[in-house]
């Protein structure tokens, strides 16, 4: 037995000592064959890199936030990375059976921590295995299961390598207790000491028989695991368990922030593009694995397939092809399939062309040359990488990123692919190009007049200074109120527009607004693809807006230092999250940096000043919707809802989805401006959950869910699954009407008599 078990645990050792290290030559290759990232932006701040990568693993910091799931895997995270001693300990017990580590090994702290991560690792794995049984397709069909399109069969066997190890760890403790005459409880085997005594009464010859066949077990189980894994260096439900801390480190944000919010500006070659001059050999977007960076890269071999990105996906539970764990999957399968091929020096120019000689390829796989013919972005019958309905599924509401445990940037890979088929091959959803004609023509999605953007004012009774107009600058006043185009011209959000002018006159806050000059912000056309019109409308806007604030420009339309101001000196509130996040995200890389908050945080910040006082009872049930672009892209959760709770008479009741797992309403990505022919509308979708609740009132804090929850609940009240009395308001329209003083029918204040109520400290 012990000859045997030596045999075979070393030559599995050697084997797979070797093809590991192979594997990880090979997957530093695949990497480096991604584009490079621009100087500085995934390697500053080491130190504070370095502090949130321990913080996600020893705190399991996305992890946890699936309850039970999260401290399971937490113990076998940390037992897999902080038991390999024990490998060691099993291979001095294949020599000499009551071998024991120098040192540590009959120290009892050590040996308590052994027996209680080495247990607690067999728990959390068959806690685990347990999770996965009860939710796999088998048992959730359709599209229930977030394990659907995972490869089960590797999940299996990992998990089978861990409870196996596992078992081994403990059984070897007990038996090294056995055979040291452990006769009584005591710390070092505070768990196993039933099995010690077990083990204790059989004769020498039989414990070092066992120890020899548990060692070789644990060897045999784990290395013929290296083995595998170095064989399947695709295999993410093994990888990322490496993959995964510098997968966080080279994360967006040292700080550790979910990668959202703005979206990078496009590179080439490592080099952001220059679009006024661009490069003649600039490429722009993706559309071949290798333009993707090393990032990119890294982010796809690091998916460990777990499902959380797509059980959140608000196209993947409506019936739409997009799945974001299948879409890395497929890219990753593709790039490792590809990468010998690209080893090899193959590729094509920007004409097709190949760019390797015969003998270059020679060698190369067959199957590494066809994956290499496949186009990334194609239809089945293309044999393409990614179906163009998968791409264009997108809503960038964010679910899948904030998700991930391992911080995948879903979106920036989706927005990649998706320039290329817009600035290179036009190949788009038709009914976008009308919103992006609109764009360049008239600088709004609808198309509509410019003057357009000031009628609103006609409705209010008080005058609102506009900028150029009504006054020079901004200097004067304390806010810009940047209305945005679905505030200015779609009929609905216009409510929103006036609820919230007013009730900034109500409060005494001085502010204004532009003067019908300015553009959308380009939030659209950018997510869509088209960045060359985003940085249009950009820079056309930050022009304006620096000159709003009162610094001058130069030739180039630059602010000039010296009448440069602080960001603080230049603050903007916005009703639109589209628009938050573009002018406060995005204008940065434009050279326009200002203070921009949400109308909800300035009507908070107002209530909680005692500036605007609810008082007339608004009654019924709500139910709030979270904007993506307000919630997970800004964090913006509390206010909203602590305006809700100062109006009196509200009962409010979260839907199942909300805050951080808040379902989509289906207008984002430009989805708002393209048809949704596949599957259920997301928009039908979320507003069947809030009719669940049957809630008097549906509330949000953007226009453009405003838009798509109205149309739904308008459809639900046509065919009947919904009451007529029903409404779909903004929040600040709910604190216009408790705010507004209620008159009796005499034509006095009910508040007449009443004291002024003193100011909220």
């Amino acid at each position: 037995m012990q000859l045997a078990a030596i045999i075979v645990s070393l030559v599995l050792i050697a084997v797979g000592v070797a093809l590991f290290g192979r594997a990880i030559v090979q997957i530093y290759q695949y990497m480096r064959l991604g584009q490079p990232v621009p100087a500085g932006t995934r390697t500053d701040q080491p130190v504070q890199r370095t502090v949130t990568v321990a913080k996600e693993f020893l705190g399991h910091t996305r992890m946890n936030r699936w309850g039970v799931v999260g401290v399971a895997h937490w113990f076998v995270a940390v037992g897999f990375f902080s038991l390999l001693l024990t490998i060691v300990n099993a291979i001095g017990q294949l020599f000499k059976a009551d071998w024991m580590l120098p040192i540590i090994g009959e120290w009892a702290p050590y040996n308590m921590f052994v027996e209680f991560i080495g247990t607690m690792t067999v728990v959390g794995i068959l806690t685990l295995i347990v999770i996965r049984q009860l939710s796999k397709p088998d048992n959730n069909p359709g599209r229930k299961s977030r394990f659907a399109g995972s490869k089960k069969g590797q999940a299996y066997f990992v998990e089978a390598v861990i409870l196996i190890v596992g078992i081994c760890i403990f059984t070897l403790h007990a038996l090294e207790g056995a055979q040291h005459h452990v006769d009584s409880y005591e710390a070092s085997f505070f768990i196993s000491y039933p099995f010690v005594s077990w083990f204790g009464g059989m004769d020498l010859s039989t414990l070092q028989n066992l120890t020899y066949f548990f060692a070789m077990v644990k060897i045999a189980t784990s290395f013929i695991w290296m083995i595998t894994v170095a064989l399947n260096t695709n295999m993410g439900v093994a990888w990322h368990r490496f993959l995964a801390f510098p997968n966080i480190w080279f994360k967006r944000d040292a700080d550790g922030s979910t990668t959202l919010g703005e979206l990078q500006p496009m590179t080439s070659g490592g080099k952001p593009i220059d679009w006024e001059d661009p490069a003649e050999d600039a490429v722009f977007g993706v559309s071949q694995v290798e333009q993707f960076s090393w990032k990119g890269l890294l982010d796809f071999s690091t998916c460990t397939e777990c499902g959380r990105c797509q059980s959140q996906c608000p196209a993947w539970n409506t019936g739409k092809p997009l799945s974001p764990k299948l879409l890395i999957m497929s890219l990753r399968d593709h790039a490792h399939a590809k990468a010998p091929y690209l080893l090899a020096g193959g590729g094509k120019d920007m004409e097709g062309n190949e760019k390797a000689t015969a003998e270059q390829l020679k060698d190369v796989p067959a199957a590494a040359i066809a994956e290499a013919e496949r186009p990334l972005v194609g239809t089945a019958e293309e044999n393409g990488v990614i179906d163009p309905d998968v791409l264009w599924s997108c809503t960038s509401c964010g679910a899948c990123v904030e998700q991930c445990p391992v911080d995948i940037e879903h979106i920036d890979h989706i927005v990649d692919m998706r320039r290329y088929q817009v600035m290179i091959e036009s190949a788009f959803p038709s009914e976008a190009g009308t919103m992006l004609k609109n764009l360049e023509k008239k600088g709004n999605p609808w198309g509509l007049a410019k003057k357009q953007r000031l009628e609103w004012l006609k409705e209010l009774d008080f005058e609102v200074p506009v900028v150029g107009k009504d006054i020079e600058d901004l200097t004067e006043v304390e806010y810009l109120y940047w209305v945005g185009c679905a505030g200015a011209l779609e009929d609905r959000a216009k409510k929103t527009t006036k609820a919230f002018a007013e009730l900034l006159n109500m409060a005494g806050v001085k502010f204004a607004i532009m003067g019908g000059d300015e553009k959308c912000t380009g939030d659209s056309a950018r997510r869509l693809g088209n960045e060359p019109l985003f940085q249009q409308l950009g820079q056309e806007n930050v022009m304006a807006l620096n000159m709003a604030f009162g610094e001058e420009l130069d030739d180039d339309g630059r602010t000039t230092p010296e009448s440069a101001k602080p960001k603080t000196a230049k603050k903007i509130v916005a009703t639109c999250p589209h628009c938050l996040n573009t002018l406060g995200n995005e204008y940065p890389q434009l050279g326009g940096d200002y203070e921009v908050i949400h109308h909800t945080q300035l009507l908070q910040h107002l209530i909680d000043e005692g500036k605007l006082i609810p008082v007339t009872p608004v009654e019924g049930l709500i139910t709030y919707h979270d904007p993506c672009y307000l919630g997970r892209h800004n964090k913006i959760y509390t206010p909203p809802r602590e305006i809700m709770s100062a109006v009196p008479g509200l009962r409010q009741q979260e839907m199942h989805r909300h805050k951080e797992r808040g379902f989509c309403c289906g207008a984002g990505g430009a989805r708002m401006w393209m048809e949704e022919r596949i599957g259920k509308r997301i928009n039908t979708e979320r507003v069947d959950e809030a009719l669940s609740l049957n809630p008097d009132i549906v509330s949000t804090a953007c226009p453009f869910c405003l838009v798509m929850l109205t149309d739904s609940v308008n459809g639900k009240k046509n065919e009947g699954k919904a009451q007529e009395s029903l409404q779909v308001v903004d929040v600040a329209q709910l604190l216009l009407d408790s705010v507004k003083t209620p008159v009796d029918p005499a034509g006095e204040s009910e508040a007449a008599d009443e004291p002024a109520p003193e100011p909220v400290k």
